[in-house]
């Protein structure tokens, strides 16, 4: 974890116009453990971990994340919905406010740095108004040596101030609660939520435009692991696909959990230190690696604990969003430092649950571009008020949220990168098989292990196009065998056993996709469109 006990340095808040605060910089995360309980902040679980309670937010609010609307973001952000600007004289009244507000309290201060490669390191100073926020920030950035915080000079700042409520009419947010990028003067500027996930994206938003405007490397939202013959691995996809369980194998050494950047270089390197987990349902059993990650150092967002400190990890009466983050090196099998070299296979994740999609298809450069931007999964019902039957929801290049440039230049660096070191995406289907949610099952897990190890095998790999079938109409090739799986998994009709009621509910899900991709394809090539279903249903 590092040691700061020698650690004498001081550091003045002047500069951010923050004043005459008590200032507690490079803390260990044993003494804000300890300074979080004795505020009233946190408990300590059974485990060891600090558990605490963000108060009302317990989830990132993307309505109220804006960036500057300045020269140099006017013409490159993609405005909209996802990206909402604001403006620069509004940004300085209100961050005013925020350092006047700071000024004279009791504040944690922290430099660390996001990119494990050093030719991509980015400088970070987290200033925080409690304590359990900077041990966040101690476990899910990379931790500079006691050396190196010698002549530390932060490029970015964060301000995470989370008991500020903003005034709406006045401050030109939406409501109290904002998270703003600030590119001209390098700040995130966070308040009015203690949600710890806002401060992490913050500067995952600002690398994703930061190293494809400046360095011309891709930044990702997935995960990636490393073989031990030196095969990096990558898996995109959003919440419920599998990305975490799948990417973290006994076998393969992770690299990280959730922020990657594929340099020109051919190499893969982790954004973070850490991991930041869903632990809704989390057992041993299933995940071992995670369930054992959560002890001393570890923090718990939002869980359920009893009377003796143990958490009920089905308890969800805060929030389904149940939370842990933690160094990187409470996992064991991890790769040091946190890069990869030699990317082969990248794997686009789903959880299909119209069951339609194969269990697992090889794309084209085209159509992985396709469905890179489209990032297609699928909520099922129950999981929102309303929703009685699969909805598909798609989230461009498996991150939306957090892509400031609009999703065409990263499909576009990503097909090029692929071309470039011959890698292979495959598109996998985590979800059901034998019909839709509520008629079919989901897919076994063993299943989809034995394709992924079919694939890092070489395996699948080895096959030529005689030995797949191109999909009558997601136009995919899947392959028709593949160790350890039975033949008819393989192909989504044969288990549907009824060909009209597969057909329909499979041209259904391609009509959703048309209708998606809508929006970008003025953006797009006439390749990157033709990589989408090509058959219309009427």
């Amino acid at each position: 974890m590092g040691n700061y006990d020698q650690i004498t340095k001081t550091i003045s808040l002047e500069q951010y116009g923050i004043k005459n605060a008590k200032i507690n910089y490079q803390l260990s995360p044993e003494e804000l453990h300890e300074i979080a309980i004795n505020k009233g902040q946190g408990v300590e679980a059974s485990s060891g971990a600090l558990a605490v309670n963000t108060g009302e937010f317990t989830g990132r609010s993307p309505k109220d994340r804006f960036i500057v609307k300045d020269d140099i973001t006017k013409d490159k952000v993609w405005w909209g919905n996802i990206n909402i600007p604001f403006d620069a004289d509004k940004f300085d009244k209100l961050y005013n406010k925020v350092v006047d507000y700071l000024s004279n309290k009791e504040l944690f201060v922290r430099d660390s740095y996001a990119c494990a490669d050093e030719n991509y390191k980015l400088n970070i100073r987290i200033i925080n108004e409690y304590p359990w926020s900077n041990q966040f920030a101690y476990n899910m950035f990379l931790r500079p040596t006691e050396k190196e915080l010698e002549n530390f000079s932060p490029e970015w700042t964060v301000v995470n101030a989370p008991s500020f409520m903003a005034n709406p009419e006045e401050d030109g947010t939406r409501q109290h609660n904002f998270a703003i990028l600030n590119f001209t003067k390098k700040i995130a500027l966070i308040g009015g939520t203690g949600y710890t996930g806002e401060i992490k994206k913050g500067i995952f938003s600002a690398l994703n435009f930061i190293l494809p405007v400046y360095k011309n490397t891709l930044p990702m939202h997935c995960s990636a692991n490393v073989g031990k013959d030196g095969d990096t691995a990558i898996f995109f996809g959003l919440s419920g696909t599998g990305k975490t369980t799948l990417s973290t194998d006994p076998n393969r050494s992770l690299i990280g959990d959730d922020e990657h950047g594929w340099t020109n270089e051919n190499t893969v390197f982790n954004f973070e230190g850490g991991c930041y987990a869903k632990v809704i349902n989390l057992s041993r059993d299933n995940e071992p690696e995670i369930f054992d990650a959560i002890k001393k150092g570890a923090i718990l967002e939002n869980v359920v604990l009893d009377k003796n400190g143990h958490v009920n990890f089905e308890d969800t009466s805060i929030t389904q969003n149940t939370r842990v983050s933690y160094p990187i090196n409470h996992i064991e099998n991890i790769q040091v430092p946190s890069i990869g070299e030699n990317p082969k296979n990248i794997f686009f994740l789903t959880a299909d649950a119209f069951g339609v999609l194969p269990p697992i298809s090889k794309l084209t450069p085209s159509q992985a571009a396709y469905h890179f931007i489209s990032g297609y999964t699928a909520k099922v019902a129950g999981t929102e008020a309303g929703v009685v039957e699969p909805v598909p929801s798609f989230s461009a290049c498996f991150g939306a949220p957090f892509m400031p440039l609009h999703p065409s230049k990263y499909a576009e660096m990503l097909s090029k990168k692929m071309i470039d070191a011959g890698v292979n995406v495959w598109l996998v289907n985590t979800g059901w098989t034998g019909g839709p949610y509520g008629v079919g099952t989901r897919m076994k897990l063993k299943y989809t292990r034995a394709m992924i190890n079919a694939v890092l095998n070489g395996d699948l790999g080895l096959y030529n196009y005689d030995n797949y079938h191109i999909h009558s109409v997601f136009g995919v090739a899947q392959p028709r065998e593949c160790p350890g799986v039975p033949t008819s998994v393989l192909s989504p009709r044969a288990t549907w056993n009824n060909d009209e009621a597969y057909y329909t509910t499979a041209f259904k899900l391609t009509n959703a996709f048309r209708e998606n991709f809508k929006k970008f394809e003025e953006h797009c090539t006439e390749e990157i469109r033709r990589g989408g279903p090509q058959r219309y249903a009427f």
